[in-house]
């Protein structure tokens, strides 16, 4: 691998205008590729907008053998995938032209639209409503309480924004930041229309990535999982977000590979508070002490902007014949999370190629 950092042309076309596009760019990228190569599609139930078919796409580079995988993954949520869609065609095109090369005795996994409902129709979450970002739970046993979400449901779906924003004050007054953006975000599993839920059953993208566990017995491998998203945090800043116990091996993976800039939730140190049923727990369960998996999460507008644009979509699709409503939303989920901004566009892919060339290193 080079040793040094893909200082190309940075091409800002490459964020798609839909999931189609980014779809056909993303293979169009890949036939450029020389090599051992393994695409893997699995098909997901649906279609799109234009009735186009839902597809998460893989493919496996380098050598089947491979004692050591960097796995990249884009729309986890889906309307995210614009932004990672972006980022593995970049990465694609660097190893194309040898700007990036990959070591021996390693392979790149990339899987491309995790949640493939959600990037064609511009939302979060799946055609069922679930986050997979909190799908990663135990379905045989007792679902996670959110008392906080329960608390605060009436006032989520109030039509008038400033009575909502006032129950919000009030509810930030009595218990404070971090506790409403957990009762809000950190997870729920009672209500199937409203955000951050988990679900009742395990979701497409993370049957999906327990095929691609079992198929490529990444058990057996040391990982580098880098998930890409988007939404929360500073404008254009690429946070190195690490679920790992702050304890475990994974957190000390996590350090040395990335250096000061990765965050903790379980610390405080991150714009993320801790989340349940992350999908980082599918991994972390098979990753041995020389892995570990953070989330890339790229800032857009404030936290508060982000609730409402989220609770403005659920609202929408929990209610009938409002077709034309959330067409007419589409552009302002796309705007929050993936802004029509070229230098935010810029930022993105340069900090991207920096953690991705680091994650190789590491490994």
């Amino acid at each position: 691998m080079s040793s040094h950092f893909p200082f190309t042309a940075i091409d800002t076309t490459l964020f798609p205008t839909d999931y189609a596009a980014g779809r056909q760019r993303w293979l169009a990228q890949l036939a450029q590729l020389s090599g051992h190569q393994r695409h893997l599609p699995y098909p997901c139930a649906g279609v799109g907008p234009t009735g186009e078919a839902l597809i998460t796409d893989t493919v496996w580079l380098g050598p089947e053998q491979a004692a050591k995988v960097l796995v990249v993954i884009a729309g986890t949520h889906g309307i995210e995938g614009f932004a990672g869609s972006a980022i593995e065609t970049d990465m694609l095109g660097l190893l194309a032209q040898g700007h990036i090369t990959i070591p021996d005795h390693t392979a790149v996994l990339m899987i491309h639209a995790l949640t493939p409902w959600g990037y064609a129709w511009q939302r979060r979450c799946d055609a069922y409503g679930v986050d997979l970002n909190r799908n990663v739970v135990d379905f045989a046993q007792p679902l996670p309480a959110n008392a906080g979400y329960e608390q605060l449901r009436p006032a989520l779906f109030l039509s008038d924004v400033r009575q909502r924003q006032a129950a919000f004050a009030d509810f930030i007054s009595q218990h404070g930041r971090e506790a409403f953006e957990s009762a809000i975000s950190a997870g729920q599993y009672t209500d199937p229309v409203g955000p951050f839920y988990g679900g009742r059953a395990p979701a497409h993208g993370r049957l999906v990535a327990e095929a691609l566990i079992d198929h490529y017995a990444l058990h057996q491998r040391d990982l580098a999982v880098v998930d890409l998203h988007t939404g929360l945090g500073p404008f254009g800043y690429g946070e190195i977000i690490c679920d790992h116990d702050p304890d475990s091996a994974g957190a000390a993976v996590a350090s040395r590979w990335y250096g000061g800039s990765v965050t903790l939730p379980l610390l405080g140190t991150s714009t993320s508070v801790p989340k349940i049923g992350l999908l980082d727990f599918a991994w972390h369960r098979i990753m041995n002490a020389r892995s570990c998996y953070v989330t890339l999460e790229f800032g857009t507008y404030r936290t508060l902007e982000l609730f409402e644009v989220l609770l403005q979509d659920h609202l929408l699709w929990a209610q009938p014949d409002q077709s034309q409503a959330r067409t007419a939303h589409r552009p302002v989920m796309r705007q929050h999370f993936c802004p029509d901004d070229v230098a935010w566009r810029q930022m993105v892919l340069v900090r991207a190629r920096q953690v991705l060339v680091q994650a190789l290193h590491g490994l």
